[in-house]
């Protein structure tokens, strides 16, 4: 089923020691405070998403219509908005917050971000072009891409022709990074391998589509309210075990009380018996 993805700040790259001794290159996620802002639906919107927000946003430098956007939401302005496309039964409240446990480590998730901007840039740089010889007749034109058109026929040069210009600044998506470790008090995601953008740009994740979905993946997200919930039952569940701890403890000891008082009153009642048949002899 459908489910929705996170938007994360890219952080930067370092590197995880496994147990074995390997060592693993990991780009850094982070989610800040990730939260429901709408929802889409088929009745009214002819399709079913939910629109996700993330970061924090000034007032003053969020326009007028994002500002009742997000008040009707009850959530504070953000920096990101993007949205997922999820399952009818995916639906998540508007205002919940989305933990990085929505992802598990070993997990392959697809990341999208926009690439890092490289200015003009030639035909060799940019499409990996081998150039001209660097001897024997050629004169400083190196790394030039060389001819381009036709002789007379069709005597002009087609679109999409691979020249030089502008490189980078576009959408990259990234498929099947594995999730090498999560961090949901910290909202943090670590992914292997480098991931599209550069440091402090935003990137959407979702689950890999060339994988099948794992069986033990959260529906609908890993939501606070759910950890939330988890933790009181835990609690819960731990105080009920500590109080019938306790009670079998007490239950013992007043046992052992009564059995200890037993052992004293026949051992009062057996004394003048004892001191009786002494006198006597």
């Amino acid at each position: 089923m459908l489910r929705t993805g996170l938007i994360a700040k890219k952080v930067g790259m370092t590197r995880l020691f496994m147990e074995d001794g390997k060592q693993i290159p990991v780009t850094v996620l982070s989610l800040e405070k990730l939260q429901v802002v709408a929802q889409r639906t088929a009745e009214k919107d002819g399709y079913v998403a939910v629109q996700l927000g993330a970061g924090e946003a000034k007032a003053k430098r969020t326009s007028k219509a994002m500002r009742g956007h997000f008040a009707a939401a009850k959530v504070e302005p953000k920096r990101k908005v993007a949205e997922f496309r999820v399952a009818p039964e995916n639906l998540i409240n508007v205002g919940e917050e989305i933990l990085a446990n929505h992802y598990f480590e070993g997990q392959y998730v697809d990341v999208s971000g926009t690439s890092i901007g490289k200015g003009f840039a030639g035909a060799m740089k940019r499409h990996n072009f081998g150039g001209l010889r660097a001897t024997h007749g050629v004169s400083i034109s190196h790394r030039s891409h060389g001819s381009t058109g036709q002789c007379q026929d069709p005597g002009k040069v087609f679109k999409g022709k691979k020249m030089a210009g502008h490189m980078g600044a576009a959408k990259v998506t990234t498929q099947n990074l594995q999730v090498v470790k999560t961090d949901a008090d910290r909202g943090i995601i670590m992914v292997k391998g480098a991931v599209p953008g550069s440091k402090g740009g935003w990137v959407t994740l979702k689950d890999a589509v060339k994988k099948p979905t794992p069986e033990n993946v959260i529906y609908p997200a890993g939501l606070k309210s759910m950890k939330e919930e988890a933790e009181k039952l835990a609690e819960e569940a731990a105080a009920a075990a500590a109080a019938e701890e306790e009670a079998a403890a007490k239950a013992a000891a007043e046992a052992e009380q009564a059995a200890l008082e037993a052992a004293e009153a026949d051992a009062a009642t057996d004394a003048p018996e004892e001191g009786g048949d002494k006198n006597e002899g």
